[in-house]
């Protein structure tokens, strides 16, 4: 491990918006702040927005800053990446930011029913493998977790360079009857493009420079159909 690495190891450590459980404490366990991230973390009523899979947490810290009467929190395993959103907000005393770091897989050991107003992915790991499809995060199974701890009909966004997983995002949304509320396949040409979904990542500009166009969808979570898997032929 890198020296940086290890810097920055140790620096999260201190950062008080950054939550770090061990796997033990969260596997088949419920996070002591399920439940409690009003009233002990952000300490007012405000909507929670998540960022899932949020890298260096760039759209959780500028979402924040947008939409001060929200609370964002970004969830990533990687702490050398979240070290430089939760740094930002930290010292920029923003109280509607947090970060949690741990894997989506178990996201649901840390909130509880209606909990989530929305949700937001950005840029994930297509996985593109159809043997892989269980693990994208707009998959039926991971849909399934989110309605867990969503309000009903909570708003998930998906912004991605993926043509691949952009298609199957809508074909599942449409197989499911969801209510898709936009969708493009080249969000910079398009109507739907504004100051939120302008906001660029370390990521998204990377591939801008190579020229790809990037897609976004925004649908309505139904949190009470039992969702299946795209037949895509």
């Amino acid at each position: 491990m890198g020296k940086d690495k290890h810097k920055r190891f140790a620096e999260n450590e201190t950062f008080s918006n950054l939550f770090q459980p061990s796997f033990s404490d969260v596997w088949d366990n419920d996070y002591e702040l399920k439940g409690k991230w009003h009233s002990r973390v952000f300490k007012n009523s405000n909507p929670i927005v998540l960022e899932l899979g949020c890298g260096k947490g760039e759209y959780t810290v500028n979402l924040a800053k947008k939409y001060p009467t929200k609370n964002f929190i970004g969830v990533d395993i990687k702490g050398a990446r979240l070290w430089k959103g939760a740094k930002e907000a930290f010292e920029s005393n923003m109280d509607n930011v947090a970060f949690i770091r741990t894997r989506i897989e178990n996201i649901t050991s840390f909130f509880t029913k209606n909990e989530v107003s929305e949700i937001w992915i950005t840029f994930p790991d297509p996985q593109p493998k159809a043997t892989k499809a269980a693990k994208r995060l707009t998959s039926s199974r991971f849909l399934t977790y989110y309605q867990q701890f969503a309000i009903q009909n909570c708003i998930v966004h998906l912004k991605t360079d993926s043509q691949r997983l952009h298609e199957y995002t809508k074909a599942l949304a449409e197989q499911n009857k969801l209510n898709i509320l936009e969708c493009t396949n080249n969000l910079y040409e398009s109507e739907f493009n504004n100051s939120t979904l302008s906001i660029v990542t370390f990521y998204e500009q990377m591939f801008l420079d190579q020229g790809k166009p990037i897609t976004y969808i925004k649908f309505e979570l139904d949190r009470l159909k039992e969702l299946k898997e795209p037949n895509l032929g």
